[in-house]
């Protein structure tokens, strides 16, 4: 009886040892085709994104990293490389995602990696979106045409604003807006931020501001002597009637000169499809 106990334990374990194999061994023909990347001694590695950084996953607590910046992953050795015996390495932009096996390095191997489309995978997140590189790309685009009419415009303190044109693409809306300074006093920009508010405002009404803040801006440009002109990009939104979107520029001096562009709801409406 005892033989043949043995005999179903051992025939039971090798079948576990087959389906932990079965298991295991895609993951680690998986690592083998992963692209290698030798980590320096005593030196840190950056991982440069063509898109921000969503995720990152390391496979060990031999390695300290960090983002510096939001398209950048800084990697470091805790130890000594003489005891680090490799790692995966796990990176996700806003579309992509790319994995790289960590091995240790030899003098003079690069501490910068460019993260490169052979490395990437399609990410296909529901919500996402597109890419701030693609809205850079679409923002670039349009600041090349030149502006064919003026949808909304204001004049104030010298300064000339307007809003070009409304495009809209999938879930986007584009907003080409250009100011021009008719004085001879440089104009410092304090900020330029947008919110929805009622088209009159009162004392005695009870006002709500609501503040947009754009999914990108093309030109984070500090101050225009003559002409100023950016894309400012944002989610599809919606407002009632009564309500407006308003362009508020701002100066830094403390008696800075303020410029607010009035934006209606049916100029949003009234969005081109963005150009090819």
């Amino acid at each position: 009886m005892k033989n043949n106990n043995n005999t179903k334990k051992n025939t039971n374990m090798k079948k576990i040892l087959g389906y932990l194999m079965v298991l295991i061994a895609p993951a680690l023909y998986a690592q083998d085709k992963l692209p290698v990347v030798y980590l320096p001694e005593n030196l840190t590695i950056h991982f440069v994104s063509p898109e921000p950084i969503q995720y990152v996953d390391i496979s060990t607590k031999e390695l300290a990293g960090d983002l510096p910046i939001k398209n950048v992953l800084r990697l470091k050795l805790r130890d000594s490389l003489k005891t680090f015996t490799g790692s995966v390495l796990t990176i996700a932009g806003e579309k992509f995602i790319a994995q790289y096996r960590l091995l240790p390095g030899y003098p003079g191997v690069p501490t910068e990696r460019n993260i490169i489309p052979e490395d990437m995978r399609p990410l296909d997140i529901s919500g996402i979106g597109l890419s701030q590189n693609q809205l850079k790309s679409l923002s670039l685009n349009l600041i090349t045409q030149k502006p064919d009419r003026r949808v909304e415009k204001v004049k104030a303190f010298g300064i000339d604003g307007q809003l070009n044109h409304v495009y809209t693409v999938g879930d986007y809306l584009f907003l080409d807006i250009s100011y021009r300074n008719k004085t001879n006093l440089k104009y410092d920009i304090a900020d330029l931020h947008f919110k929805v508010d009622d088209k009159k405002v009162t004392k005695a009404a009870n006002n709500q501001s609501v503040e947009i803040t754009p999914e990108f801006v093309l030109f984070n440009q500090p101050a225009f002597a003559k002409s100023y002109r950016n894309i400012f990009v944002f989610k599809k939104m919606s407002f009632p009637g009564n309500k407006v979107l308003r362009a508020e520029l701002s100066e830094k001096q403390l008696s800075g000169r303020v410029v607010t562009l009035n934006i209606s709801y049916q100029d949003i409406l009234d969005a081109d499809t963005l150009p090819n």
